[in-house]
């Protein structure tokens, strides 16, 4: 087994640790949020289940909330969104591989206010947006 170069193993280093130099830079700390992992909405059109779209968010957090403990509460949010999203899929009735924002911003606000309490959860922001199938679906209406 070869042994790793003193300057390749510096290089390593100094890679693996430069996002956080530039964040000491800046001074700055990164706002509070609450960043849940991919989670898949049903797509359902008359009836039917015809697609998954897996979304990404991250919700920004109010200063003033405690974030440590509403980070705690992911679960909640994921669980929240997803029977959400069975009630009443977050369709647009011309496309099948995208949600709809909208309804799914407004919802995930008023769970967000219910799971964190009022005010603690500022927005949603979808960061990713994938579809399980792209093709295939039931001829939509426009």
């Amino acid at each position: 087994m070869t042994r790793p170069s003193l300057p390749l193993l510096l290089v390593a280093a100094l890679l693996a640790a430069s996002p956080a130099l530039a964040s000491e830079k800046k001074g700055e700390a990164a706002p509070p949020a609450v960043d849940l992992t991919p989670i898949g909405l049903p797509i359902v059109w008359e009836g039917k289940l015809v697609n998954y779209v897996f979304v990404t968010l991250h919700m920004p957090l109010s200063p003033r909330a405690d974030a440590a403990k509403i980070r705690d509460k992911a679960p909640y949010f994921r669980d929240a969104l997803v029977r959400a999203a069975h009630r009443t899929p977050f369709v647009k009735p011309w496309d099948f591989t995208h949600i709809d924002r909208q309804a799914m911003t407004a919802a995930m606000m008023r769970e967000g206010a219910r799971i964190a309490g009022p005010g603690a959860v500022l927005g949603v922001e979808i960061t990713d947006e994938t579809p399980q199938r792209r093709t295939g679906f039931p001829q939509p209406r426009k």
